[in-house]
């Protein structure tokens, strides 16, 4: 049965001033509790204050934003005027600012808002056309924003809200410049909110130039990582990575397992070999198409593959449920990066895994970077007893075969099919093409 509006005014979101057409999309949405950050934001958000959130992947700060601006539009209501925009909301990649579009359109159901996406790798007449005729809500990349505007597409003179969505790792992309640029074509009169998961320097200095009198919370003070993750590093040399990677992976309990490489040559490297071990993988960087990456991102939140390799830049945005281990093929080469990665698992209270694999004698300096980072010692641990890694030669059967076997739920890996049935068979010294012929 249809609740009234007065049951809605009990939820907790509807006490922090959410509007009850928001508060019911939530509760269909199955979220009924706020978080530490929506708590902390939305009512100065909802008071017109300018904002400067620190906050880790994960925390829920995205509805923090979205929530109070969706109930500042809903509350002035009006026609929209071609070509301009209410509220500007800024994020780093593609794959982030689709996300909050994600959540913008869960939250906006049935309010009649025109929501606009602008990013790189989609169609451009199908972004123009929104624009033309005026938008309440625009995501955007900076760079892709700034095109618009020089082609005169979009005019942010009477934008009233700005948000910058991980404005350090905007600066670490460096969006610096295009940040500036933007925030002088918009409003004066605007209220800004501003949300980071560390603050360095350059975001101190950013926040200081942007924000008025800012209210400033911090849900995690800087450099710490959620306490729900447990956090390991394994000694590893360079030439051993991949064989170890490959043997984690056949663990049971790495069921869905993210992979950060520190360049596109070492995803796309990396992406091979678990290939040719038979591991179901998709791979996400800048050198991937838009469509390439969110076909990855289905396959990988739909459980079609078990692992998804990522370059840092590319993984911003990604939010998947349930992700049972991030595995750091090396450090990053910003520390605070690695607050990022892990920040994928142990998400909502859940338990999560996060094992590096660090050859001390190349990757020393960036260790030490982190862990000054996160405020904590890492210690090297001694390597399980890992299962063994068999290759097989896929040219050698039908694509239709090799999809069944990936996908089947009988095994999470062609790798295990591999060997469980070369154990049962008793198998020793056949080439791995005969153990793979035999499961297919």
């Amino acid at each position: 049965m249809e609740k009234k509006i007065e049951e809605y005014t009990v939820f907790p979101f509807a006490q922090l001033g959410v509007p009850y057409l928001f508060v019911k999309n939530l509760a269909a949405a199955g979220i009924f509790d706020p978080k530490p950050v929506q708590m902390q934001a939305i009512p100065p958000m909802l008071d017109g204050q300018d904002l400067l959130g620190i906050s880790q992947t994960g925390s829920g700060k995205t509805l923090a934003f979205i929530l109070p601006i969706l109930a500042h539009i809903l509350a002035v209501g009006g026609k929209r005027e071609p070509k301009t925009v209410r509220a500007l909301i800024l994020a780093p990649t593609r794959e982030l600012a689709v996300q909050i579009q994600e959540s913008v359109h869960l939250v906006a159901k049935n309010a009649h808002f025109s929501i606009s996406l602008v990013l790189g790798g989609v169609s451009r007449f199908a972004q123009i056309k929104r624009m033309l005729a005026g938008v309440d809500i625009l995501i955007a990349t900076p760079g892709r924003l700034l095109d618009h505007v020089r082609e005169k597409n979009i005019n942010l003179s009477q934008t009233r809200f700005l948000i910058l969505d991980e404005a350090d790792r905007m600066l670490d992309m460096g969006f610096v410049r295009d940040i500036r640029q933007i925030t002088k074509l918009v409003s004066s009169n605007r209220q800004t909110a501003l949300f980071s998961a560390t603050m360095p320097k350059e975001i101190v200095h950013l926040a200081k130039s942007l924000l008025s009198d800012p209210v400033v919370l911090e849900t995690a003070p800087q450099g710490m990582t959620v306490a729900e993750i447990t956090q390991r590093v394994y000694n590893v040399p360079i030439r051993d990575k991949k064989r170890v990677l490959a043997g984690l992976l056949g663990c049971p309990h790495f069921r869905s397992v993210i992979v950060f490489t520190r360049t596109k040559h070492g995803a796309d490297s990396v992406t091979r070999y678990l290939e040719k071990v038979g591991f179901p993988v998709g791979v996400i960087h800048g050198n991937k198409s838009q469509r390439a990456r969110q076909c990855a991102l289905k396959d990988f939140r739909d459980g079609r593959i078990q692992v998804l390799i990522a370059t840092d830049i590319a993984a911003r945005g990604i939010d998947v449920p349930g992700i049972s281990h991030v595995v750091n093929y090396e450090f990053p080469d910003e520390a605070e990066s690695y607050i990022h990665r892990i920040g994928r698992t142990g998400r909502n209270g859940a338990l999560g895994d996060a094992t590096t694999l660090y050859d001390e004698r190349v990757e020393r300096a960036r260790l030490h970077a982190v862990e000054k980072v996160i405020g904590r010692r890492l210690e090297s641990e001694a390597l399980p007893a890992l299962p063994p890694v068999t290759f097989f030669d896929k040219t050698s059967i039908s694509q239709d075969k090799l999809k069944l076997l990936k996908f089947s739920g009988k095994s999470a890996t062609a790798h295990d099919a591999v060997r469980k049935e070369a154990a049962k068979k008793n198998v020793k010294k056949r080439s791995a093409r005969a153990h793979f012929a035999k499961v297919v």
